[in-house]
């Protein structure tokens, strides 16, 4: 048997009152005398009443909450920068919805549909494909769209990122500074942006440095996974001693965590045998075995930055798009040092 949820127009006639005074006390209570007020309260307890806050929210055209869709909810990272953004929404005394892609399109189109369908104020997305037409199309509908840890042509949305460029520089420079002239870069599926510049940033290094591109060996991973850094790390590990890398440079923290522990269980030295930098600085780099040195990201700033800036947009018909950009810290830790 089924139980029929308890209405206004219960809550109404439990407390004796009309329907616009049980609207007033859920919308305007300050309309209401303390003693109504209280009578209603105490009918809604004892029904058991919730609100419809969906059906309020249709009505405004409005809903109450923010979204993030995110690129892998299994990266430490992105569940950082969702912290970041939930604060900020705290603030504002908003919910903050969040989907996780898994690096599939087709998923994220579906998150997109849904949340447009839910109304809610705006969303924050680290896109799989940052061009994506589906990106410009909601705000033409309505829907606020900020890009979160990448960056767009244009100025066509507000977007917070980190200078990949400068962070991928910034590992290869210490590596080099340490003596090394034969590094690894261990990135993973070659469309995605961050892969690409922080390559080209270690590719910049090396050229300040007087040395050639042969002096960094690619090594490519499907994903950007613990699982593929230790598949890297066999494939590493098993090069010829003559041209096997001293250093490796991996693109984020989970790669990185990957071949240290790949490493470890070969009873490999680290740094001797293989200096390690990873990329992100997650809470788990400094608890690794050997503490990971690691490109930090601001990753809680960069959500509450680009929450600020979705809430501005829905807020402010002149509101202006603003293109964030980061600067990356290098934390020396024992797998380099």
């Amino acid at each position: 048997m089924t139980i029929r949820a308890a209405s206004v127009k219960d809550v109404a006639a439990r407390a004796g009152v009309s329907l616009g005074t049980v609207s007033n006390v859920l919308n305007r209570p300050d309309r209401v005398s303390v003693q109504t007020k209280a009578r209603v309260e105490a009918a809604m307890a004892e029904l058991g009443f919730v609100r419809n806050e969906s059906a309020r929210q249709l009505r405004a055209g409005r809903s109450s909450a923010l979204a993030y869709v995110m690129l892998d909810g299994s990266n430490p990272f992105f569940a950082d920068v969702a912290h970041g953004i939930e604060q900020a929404a705290e603030a504002q005394d908003l919910s903050l919805f969040t989907c996780n892609s898994n690096n599939r399109a087709e998923r994220e189109t579906v998150y997109l549909n849904r949340l447009e369908e839910q109304r809610v104020q705006g969303i924050l997305i680290t896109p799989v494909n940052p061009d994506a037409e589906a990106l410009d199309e909601l705000p033409r509908r309505g829907t606020p769209v900020v890009i979160v840890d990448r960056t767009r042509g244009g100025n066509t949305h507000c977007s917070v990122a980190v200078d990949d460029v400068l962070g991928g520089e910034l590992a290869a420079r210490h590596l080099i500074e340490l003596g090394h002239r034969h590094i690894a870069y261990i990135g993973g599926p070659d469309p995605l942006g961050q892969v690409r510049d922080r390559r080209r940033g270690a590719h910049k290094a090396l050229a300040d440095a007087g040395l050639g591109p042969e002096h960094l060996v690619d090594i490519g991973t499907e994903a950007l996974t613990v699982d593929e850094g230790r598949k890297a790390g066999e494939r590493l590990v098993g090069r010829p001693a003559s041209s096997r890398p001293t250093a490796a440079f991996c693109a984020n923290d989970l790669l990185a965590l990957g071949l240290l522990q790949q490493c470890v269980a070969l009873r490999m030295s680290i740094p001797d045998d293989l200096a390690i930098v990873g990329y992100d600085d997650i809470d788990f780099a400094a608890a690794a075995a050997v503490p990971l040195t690691s490109v930090r990201q601001p990753r809680r700033e960069l959500g509450r930055r680009a929450a600020e800036l979705l809430l501005a947009e829905a807020t402010d018909p002149q509101h202006e798009h603003e293109q964030v950009v980061f600067t990356p810290e290098l934390v020396v830790r024992g797998s380099t040092r």
